[in-house]
């Protein structure tokens, strides 16, 4: 998760032309994002150690690996495509399929470890709460839909 937090990180620039967009009045200050984010991928991090220690050598490890691997490259294409790219409503799709495969890792895990499924809720939700921040931004701004 380290890797997916300084990728992610590398990625975002809240510079002059994030600055610029127009944002809905409910969005958490800037300062939230940071620590909320950092906290959620400890927590990811911990359900998902929880799991892979409970799941049996082979094809189901490998799949949770896989499930995994997809979710943290997904999380760092959706501050590419936001923050690099410059194409919110690009990554307003990328969300949609984002919070999809966070909820899948969240399915494999439900089969061997209810404590890593409380561990992810809080993830799940966030995930919500940004897809819905996204979409309200590409809205507000006519340059992708308002």
């Amino acid at each position: 998760m380290v890797v997916v937090a300084t990728a992610g990180g590398l990625a975002t620039d809240v510079g002059p032309w994030y600055q610029s967009l127009a944002q809905p009045a409910w969005k958490p200050p800037d300062a939230w994002f940071g620590p909320v984010w950092s906290t959620l991928y400890v927590s990811t991090a911990w359900a998902g150690i929880r799991t892979w220690r409970r799941l049996p050598e082979g094809q189901t490890r490998r799949l949770f690996l896989a499930a995994c691997l997809l979710n943290a490259l997904l999380n760092i294409l959706w501050s590419v495509l936001y923050f690099a790219v410059r194409r919110p409503d690009w990554a307003l799709i990328e969300a949609a399929v984002l919070w999809c495969s966070a909820a899948w890792v969240t399915w494999l895990m439900s089969r061997v470890d209810r404590v890593a499924v409380m561990l992810m809720l809080p993830h799940l939700t966030w995930l919500g709460v940004a897809w819905a921040l996204n979409q309200a931004t590409v809205s507000l701004n006519p340059i992708w839909g308002g």
